[in-house]
């Protein structure tokens, strides 16, 4: 009877361990996937801050139709998420990265003449 109840002791043991891997296992990869959802939203903020900029007539501190001369806002460049710096592509272009917080990667969007980003790549996509 006492070997019975030590296997089972035993058993449980292994059973809660395995279960408390798997529970940090599938923490670890929804704080990825926050964080990549988070770092997409700050991006998607900033295209509409320079799509701003660029709509804007130069008279009032715009761009006067193209994004050159464009500087990410102070209070936009960094937060919890990521910190973020944009290239000038062309008039028409610009590409902004957001390098994660957390150590989780890059993002990379390009933005448009519509304001909108068509395209999103980088090693956060990966994970």
């Amino acid at each position: 009877m006492g070997q019975q109840q030590l296997l089972l002791i035993i058993l449980g043991v292994i059973i809660v361990g395995i279960a408390i891997a798997v529970g940090i296992s599938m923490f670890s990869s929804g704080s990825v996937l926050a964080n990549k959802d988070g770092v997409i939203n700050d991006l998607n903020n900033l295209a509409a801050n320079a799509y701003q900029f660029r709509t804007r007539p130069t008279t009032m501190g715009g761009g006067g139709g193209v994004y050159t001369g464009y500087n990410i806002p102070v209070k936009l460049a960094s937060n919890e998420n990521a910190s973020y710096v944009r290239v000038v592509n062309s008039a028409t272009q610009i590409t902004f990265t957001g390098t994660s917080a957390l150590g989780y990667g890059t993002v990379i969007a390009v933005l448009d003449t519509t304001g909108k980003l068509k395209s999103f790549s980088g090693t956060l996509f990966t994970q």
